[in-house]
């Protein structure tokens, strides 16, 4: 639902609201808020709120330099699981510097001009995504432990199957808030869920995903359970994983959609595009030294392979006579920061098709008969680093200062991780208790 202004405020006054979560992300997707007095939120809207992005690690590691939040009407959400009394509302928020130009790091921003670079070349990206997770039992203490929240596998049923309560408060918390997933499940691994969601245009998308990770958490918490989107927190069982369905809309066509037993040209183009681009994208695609121990094993893919129907690639391009048909890529992780994910993908789709970019035809092959003909996704953090430092498609689209922020902490990061003799137990400190 859009909203103007006025009709935030309107709200907030009908509606019992006293405060007012504004929420935005770091560069890496971490989300942070800032909470107001409903009656401060005319004056937030008309000059900004001004926070100190010094103390803010991922903000580009500014020492002197504050940073402004402008509320977006349009994601004004209650937030259910807070009172119903003195309720709490959530605003996602634009940052800016204060002479009112937007900041580097500002994801948002960076999805907004993707979406429309592609509008003007006549596009519209709609996503949908599925999200796996982890879920953990607390001790008596309140304390996280490791002991999975039940040991059932992929679509089991209670008793087994101990999350079904979980995802139905879950699945209901997010529809309070306009959000509609299409369908939940136990995954293969024990404590571990999948929720998958409609379709949506490529901002909405984002900012679901992360109301999904805080809904997720909030409401494992309530039930004294500990969520986790870490990529491998159990080094035995399959990984967690965010799967984006890709859909292209030109007019009202989707141009993914079959014809006659193959793909338009246009299509054909955009998945080369992806294909071409993904080691430079990695990064943002599978941003912790963690993400690697999932990826080529447990049928997430390895290599850089498309097909119709093996799971267990790369890209996966179903070829069904439905209108929703989409591209499916199976690599990204819920470590990455959504909005400059989905805006990198949207990049590299359009520069596949504005290039025309060719297609090799898709082989159902097996991970051995890939080995010998098939390049690898980068297989550690320090290789997906080097090929962001190499990568023109990145220095083209993404602003400088930001770019060669992330190179160097996620530098930083992966020293740190190669000289830790324990990697589980570096990678549980690291990610598990933050993710």
């Amino acid at each position: 639902m859009k909203y103007t202004e006025r009709e935030v405020l309107q709200f907030v006054e009908e509606n019992d609201v006293k405060f007012v979560k504004l929420m935005f992300c770091d560069i890496f997707g971490a989300l942070k808020a800032i909470s107001v007095p409903a009656g401060e939120l005319q004056k937030v809207f008309d000059k900004g709120l001004l926070f100190d992005a010094s103390k803010l690690s991922g903000f580009m590691n500014f020492f002197c330099t504050d940073l402004l939040l402008f509320p977006d009407p349009n994601t004004l959400a209650l937030l259910p699981w807070r009172p119903q009394q003195g309720r709490v509302v959530r605003l996602f928020c634009t940052v800016k510097y204060p002479d009112g130009t937007v900041f580097e790091g500002d994801g948002r921003s960076f999805l907004k001009n993707a979406i429309e670079y592609a509008r003007g070349k006549g596009f519209n990206f709609l996503i949908g995504t599925s999200c796996e997770f982890y879920v953990f039992e607390k001790n008596d203490n309140g304390k996280i432990t490791k002991i999975p929240h039940d040991f059932a596998g992929y679509c089991d049923t209670a008793p087994a199957d101990r999350g079904e309560n979980l995802r139905r408060d879950i699945c209901i918390t997010l529809e309070q808030m306009d959000i509609y997933p299409g369908s939940s499940r136990h995954e293969g691994g024990p404590g571990q869920n999948e929720i998958d969601f409609q379709y949506s245009n490529a901002l909405r998308a984002a900012d679901n995903l992360v109301t999904f990770k805080n809904v997720v958490k909030s409401v494992a918490d309530r039930n004294g359970l500990y969520a986790t989107f870490m990529p491998k927190p159990l080094c035995d069982r399959p990984g967690s994983g965010l799967h984006i369905m890709l859909m292209c809309m030109k007019g009202t066509e989707n141009i993914f959609a079959p014809r006659l037993g193959d793909m338009s040209s246009e299509a054909r183009s955009m998945i080369a595009g992806i294909l071409n681009r993904i080691k430079d994208i990695t990064l943002f695609l599978n941003a912790t030294a963690g993400s690697y121990s999932r990826l080529g094993s447990a049928l997430a893919p390895k290599y850089i392979s498309w097909s119709h129907e093996n799971h267990a690639q790369l890209l996966r391009v179903p070829m069904e006579s439905k209108e929703e048909n989409a591209v499916i890529l199976r690599s990204p992780d819920n470590t990455c920061n959504p909005y400059f994910a989905l805006g990198l993908i949207i990049y590299a789709c359009l520069e596949g098709v504005l290039t025309k970019a060719k297609l090799r035809d898709a082989a159902d092959l097996s991970n051995e008969e890939l080995e010998s003909c098939a390049e690898k996704l980068p297989t550690n953090l320090r290789e997906a680093v080097e090929a962001a430092r190499d990568s023109e498609f990145l220095k083209e689209h993404l602003p400088e200062e930001l770019l060669e922020h992330v190179i160097n902490e996620k530098t930083c990061e992966v020293n740190e991780y190669d000289r830790c003799e324990n990697k589980e137990m570096f990678e549980t400190v690291r990610y598990f208790y933050n993710l």
